[in-house]
């Protein structure tokens, strides 16, 4: 992260080339980007700002296209700006906490728009909390206002009645959708002084979801930085499948604004409709998660084969680990258009891989993108040369604001911690091992199950795999093998064992191997470790 003069100049210069290069800064008439700027500054570098510049820019140019049709983005903003006027009416304005529990469609979009505009704090709600868990999220949070698909209707039911709530789709009539008129002007919400924040909720996947709070950007330079290692232009149109409640959708909905590029979205996730939207919106990005691209791969070559994904340049994946195997396979199928963003609700990124460096090493995570700094420290917190294994911390503009509960992560010299371990290679990509509390001491042995789980994933049979450990007497603890074979495919546990005995060695072979017919997944497709059978018949 560039800090004296001269670099912070040189800092300056890489931003404006990569913003140049993707069609962010651009010419244009003097007196639309005058209105564009204006709207920035009143409206600032927020989802509300992004919308209300881009409609002084290019009010005619298509920005979201949903089931239900295309909207400019002086449709976008102007649907923003009655929404806005309605949900002050049920008392949202600065500081207040508007829940929003939706799939991915323009209604989404607009609410944090409207939001923004009045100041509100959005919490972004997981769709596949359960009942209990989103009565919890909702009081945590101060949420005091819920906007809701019609179809979470009995999820809400422990909500508190006195919670207005807002549908978001159901009826045409609903506010992604319907008329648009913007009446008196006076009515218009005043710009707040202090901009709403957007909270998105942890996975989850070890206990109750978190808010955590989401920096505002301070403007495109932030949008750089991803830029600077996903090439992404202007005039790309983004398919956002994952959903936009995840820090990785959110970000191609605030990376496809700041480019005022169209963004493609479906409500529900179906591996050949993502193909066939592809095909027929003429796509040539796609954000997604990587349990995605697995339930892509799973469908038949024939199938994958017979729609024409051409258009696609570039595949952006984040969320959670990729096998090798699946990196390989994708690529080799689609071309080498697949990068992967590794970082987390709390850093935002920490590094990027390319096509090329996931060709050279399908295992590694990349590096830094643009002003952001990645360390690998010893338990002292000093750092690591290439080549060592410690925890893994990072350092950029959009570190979050700490959790909606007071607490935060470590922060050591401007970098926070990620509670992952791993090492840096003599090139400088990161390669991730696990989370700290992943690892297992076994027989005095330090161990991770990634690479346990790479090895078994290699095997032809084994479609996916996840390892966790579980005690045992012997050596304290141990590893288990939950294991999803191919369908038709039968798979011996003596050979699985054996594949990790013959690449990591005996500390690291699971003793335990169980076959599942699906892993327990949350709804951004992460492993829920919690709900895996622990007491199943081990083979």
């Amino acid at each position: 992260m560039a800090t004296d003069g001269p670099s912070r100049v040189r800092h300056t210069l890489e931003v404006a080339r990569v913003l140049v290069r993707a069609g962010v800064l651009a010419p244009g008439r003097p007196d639309r980007i005058a209105r564009q700027l204006r709207a920035l500054r009143t409206w600032g570098a927020t989802i509300a700002g992004g919308y209300a510049a881009a409609q002084e820019r290019v009010p005619n140019d298509v920005a979201v296209v949903d089931e239900r049709g295309e909207s400019t983005f002086a449709e976008m903003n102007l649907r923003g700006r009655v929404l806005a006027r309605t949900l002050r009416g049920l008392g949202a304005g600065p500081g207040a906490k508007v829940g929003l529990l939706c799939r991915n469609h323009s209604g989404f979009v607009q609410t944090m728009i409207a939001c923004g505009r009045l100041g509100a704090d959005t919490v972004l709600l997981n769709t596949g909390l359960s009942a209990p868990q989103l009565a919890d999220v909702t009081a945590a949070n101060g949420i005091s206002l819920l906007v809701a698909d019609e179809e979470f209707a009995d999820l809400c039911a422990g909500v508190p009645a006195g919670i207005p709530r807002v549908r978001a789709w159901g009826d045409p009539s609903d506010l992604s959708w319907g008329s648009v008129s913007p009446g008196p002007e006076s009515e218009d919400p005043a710009p707040p002084e202090r901009p709403g924040r957007l909270i998105v909720l942890t996975s989850g996947t070890t206990g109750t979801p978190k808010g955590a709070r989401r920096p505002t950007p301070k403007g495109p330079q932030d949008a750089a930085s991803v830029l600077s290692r996903i090439p992404l232009r202007s005039s790309d149109r983004i398919l956002v499948s994952a959903p936009v409640f995840h820090t990785w959708g959110l970000a191609g909905v605030q990376l496809g604004m700041s480019m005022r590029a169209t963004l493609v979205m479906r409500r529900v996730f179906e591996p050949e409709d993502v193909l066939r939207t592809v095909q027929e919106q003429r796509c040539t990005a796609l954000f997604a998660v990587p349990v995605m691209l697995r339930r892509i791969m799973d469908l038949p070559r024939s199938t994958r084969d017979s729609y024409d994904t051409s258009s696609l340049r570039i595949v952006a994946c984040s969320g959670s680990a990729m096998s090798p195997k699946l990196i390989t396979d994708f690529m080799d199928g689609f071309g080498d258009v697949l990068y992967n963003l590794y970082g987390s609700t709390e850093v935002s990124w920490a590094t990027i891989a390319t096509p090329e460096d996931m060709r050279r090493s399908p295992t590694t995570a990349g590096r830094p993108p643009l002003g952001t700094r990645v360390a690998v420290v010893d338990a002292e917190g000093v750092e690591l040369p290439p080549g060592n294994e410690g925890s893994i911390l990072v350092g950029n503009e959009m570190l979050f604001d700490g959790y909606t509960n007071g607490r935060g992560k470590r922060i050591a010299n401007g970098l926070m911690e990620t509670g992952d371990r791993g090492h840096l290679d003599a090139d400088g990509l990161l390669h991730v091992a696990g989370r700290d509390d992943d690892m297992i001491v076994s027989g005095g042995e330090n161990v991770f199950p990634r690479p346990v789980e790479e090895a078994i994933i290699a095997l032809p049979g084994v479609r996916e795999v996840v390892v966790a450990g579980v005690p045992d007497e012997e050596f304290g603890q141990r590893f288990a093998a939950f294991v999803v074979p191919r369908q038709g495919a039968s798979l011996d546990p003596n050979e699985i064992r054996m594949r990790v005995r013959e690449v990591l060695g005996r500390f690291s072979v699971p003793r335990d191997v169980v076959f599942l017919e699906e892993l327990p997944r949350n709804a951004t497709g992460k492993v829920v470790k919690r709900g895996l059978p622990f007491d199943a018949p081990r083979r």
